[in-house]
């Protein structure tokens, strides 16, 4: 699975310092044996199942022949994965993800940093602090160890030449204080809530530093330019763009393994499917909304759910209320395989996408491309930049956001198309093979890391 279990007495991935040498595992060679220029990865867990486009982008950069290593900073919640995380041989070091519980653990590498560089580490401990006060937060002082931690286990003396971290917020932060202490340059790849929930003077901080920006829609690089430009008049009151490259790059899907094969059963009751986290930006409570209205229109449907999050509860009380229990069947989280299925045999797919009350929204849900490559119509919201992927009534359905009778009004119209909707299933299909097929877009992302790695 690329998850490498500590050995026995090695608590939260630590090693000594005489086996950092020898590397985590005992299947890591030592230093010198093969010392190709890797990349190093941090990641806020490892391997999560609500994130498959991240283990997916790494087995296929690994594909391509990049060598990496993966750090990160949970360890994983659920007992099952995706297949793509099995295909992935890069070996996994699991950071503390708190410092108190594992205060020994975190400050003895961060002393031995202290006698290793001396004035450089006061120098960025001294900086940690000050922005810590400043922000009055301890979560800055608990990224500057973590990044001490993985400095001195994981990048002194070691063949890493690049740190690439996934979401702007704490991996981000943990790879800014690594490159700090190891003069390593680092990028990183910004997604959704991590950009829209973060301080934007702190983002453009970690933006003024990074090598380059990656980020999976338009939408999201326009906001992020926003924030360098909000911050980039000269002394001579001319505005002047910061020369940090922002790359737009699609997350997009693996089109073979989500071919196109719908198969519903041919007569009501409809199968409506959603996949997602509940969480307020996904929209569940409208969803629900929606589909009182259908069964007060009397179109027989049934509704699956897969996924779980902080609000399974109130969104299943919701369901209860609203007396739609016996007509939906919540899930849970599920591998891709048996995703599959469900798109297969269901009639439409939906999305209520929304901004949530903290600023949080999404990209574009892989859930949309992948529904919309089997051939399963997709209604959704114009929101963010999901009309990057859905184009109102040529390969998909989008209403305005935080209206549930408007979405349930284009689930009716789509579930009593019939044969009619077959022209839109294909176009969908079409766009997404054109536009988002992610080894197109992987390769844009491997040629950026394999030149910041520096290897061949």
């Amino acid at each position: 699975m690329g998850v490498m279990a500590p050995r026995a007495g090695v608590t939260e991935g630590v090693l000594r310092r005489g086996d950092a040498a020898k590397g985590f595992s005992e299947d890591r060679p030592p230093l010198g044996i093969r010392s190709a220029p890797r990349l190093g990865m941090i990641l806020k867990g490892y391997p999560r199942i609500s994130e498959s486009f991240i283990s997916q982008e790494i087995a296929l950069l690994e594909s391509l022949g990049l060598s990496i290593e993966i750090y990160s900073l949970r360890r994983p919640r659920e007992s099952f994965t995706h297949g793509s995380v099995r295909r992935i041989r890069a070996p996994v070091t699991y950071l503390p993800e708190y410092v108190l519980p594992h205060l020994f653990t975190v400050l003895e590498p961060n002393l031995r940093l202290w006698g290793r560089l001396r004035t450089r580490y006061v120098r960025c401990l001294r900086e940690a602090l000050e922005r810590a006060v400043d922000r009055r937060t301890t979560a800055t002082l608990r990224h500057f160890l973590q990044g001490g931690y993985l400095a001195w286990h994981c990048l002194m003396g070691r063949p890493v030449r690049h740190l690439h971290a996934h979401f702007c917020h704490t991996p981000t932060s943990v790879a800014f204080f690594a490159s700090q202490l190891t003069k390593l340059p680092f990028s990183f790849t910004a997604h959704a809530k991590d950009i829209y929930t973060s301080d934007p003077d702190q983002l453009r901080r970690k933006m003024h530093h990074a090598r380059f920006v990656v980020t999976c829609t338009g939408y999201n690089a326009r906001y992020l330019s926003s924030i360098l430009d909000s911050d980039s008049a000269g002394s001579d009151g001319q505005r002047h763009r910061p020369s940090v490259p922002i790359h737009t790059i699609y997350h997009g899907i693996d089109v073979a393994f989500f071919n196109y094969a719908p198969d519903p059963p041919p007569a009501p009751p409809f199968r409506v499917l959603s996949v997602g986290r509940i969480v307020p930006k996904k929209g569940y409570d409208d969803v629900l909304q929606a589909l009182k209205k259908l069964a007060e229109w009397g179109v027989p449907f049934h509704f699956d759910h897969i996924g779980s999050g902080e609000d399974k509860e109130t969104i299943h009380a919701l369901t209860r209320r609203l007396g739609l229990w016996d007509r939906t069947t919540f899930h849970g989280t599920l591998p891709h395989e048996r995703v599959l299925d469900f798109y297969r045999r269901s009639h439409v797919f939906v999305l209520g996408c929304k901004t949530a009350p903290n600023g949080d929204r999404d990209g574009i849900p892989n859930v949309l491309m992948e529904a919309m490559a089997v051939g399963l119509p997709v209604v959704s919201t114009r929101h963010s930049a999901i009309p990057e992927l859905v184009e109102d009534g040529v390969t998909g359905t989008l209403v305005p956001p935080g209206s549930p009778e408007a979405l349930a009004g284009a689930l009716k119209k789509v579930l009593e198309a019939g044969p009619s909707i077959e022209a839109q299933r294909r176009a969908a299909r079409k766009r997404v093979e054109a536009d988002f097929d992610s080894r197109r877009w992987i390769r844009k992302l491997f040629e950026l890391l394999r030149d910041a790695v520096g290897a061949p």
